[in-house]
């Protein structure tokens, strides 16, 4: 048994994320494949998943399953009560509204809020509620399963955000059909409200969205 000879293979660690140690080998191993092969080779070696997977589409994966849910599988009228909540943060607020080139004194100015308006604080864009909202909800509806984002309707904010006010989310299935075109895909739509600590509805709107489906269905 010889030293342990490090084997640096293009491209492939970065892709896989293999470990350092595991690509220490006690002997080298030498295989005239081409670097596509090599690639592969590795990803059977550590029981890893082929980077192919992930460019089919969802419907078509053969790896890990991803946790949103396929058309066929949502149920008009059931009410997600996402986990997962998020405190809104200064920096939140004000990195949004730059980014987004919004100079609404209003989110960024902490004096003109204290004198000049009737919050005396600052507001969190609506914006950013909005996204957040809806984020909040992909991990238990749509991730890894939507087509895509058709749209969004009766979008209110009934009460104010500020820093530092933790928000959780809820989403009622409102509706689904199948696409008329596409037999492999429907559209649901969403009633997505946010609440904060105190159980205040904050915000509140209806989304479309266009999803995998499992099976053709009758159109």
């Amino acid at each position: 048994m010889g030293k342990p000879v490090g084997v640096v293979i293009s491209g492939a660690d970065a892709a896989h994320r293999i470990a350092d140690r595991l690509l220490l080998l006690a002997e080298p191993e030498i295989h005239p494949y081409p670097p596509r092969a090599v690639s592969c080779f590795v990803a059977r070696r550590y029981n890893l998943p082929d980077r192919r997977a992930a460019r089919q589409p969802a419907g078509k994966r053969t790896g890990i399953r991803m946790p949103g849910l396929y058309f066929e599988e949502f149920e008009e009228g059931h009410i997600f009560k996402h986990p997962i909540r998020r405190t809104v943060t200064e920096t939140d607020n004000v990195l949004f509204s730059t980014m987004t080139m919004n100079p609404a004194a209003l989110h960024l100015d902490h004096h003109y809020a204290e004198t000049e308006t009737e919050f005396g604080k600052p507001l969190v864009n609506s914006l950013f509620t909005l996204g957040l909202m809806i984020g909040i909800s992909v991990n238990d509806t749509t991730l890894g399963t939507t087509i895509a984002n058709l749209g969004m309707t009766d979008i209110s904010f009934p009460k104010p955000v500020f820093h530092g006010d933790t928000l959780r989310v809820e989403t009622r299935v409102v509706s689904k059909r199948r696409s008329k075109s596409r037999p492999l895909a429907g559209i649901v739509t969403f009633e997505h409200k946010a609440y904060n600590q105190h159980g205040a509805e904050v915000a509140t709107c209806t989304r479309q969205a266009f999803m995998h489906a499992k099976d053709p269905g009758e159109l």
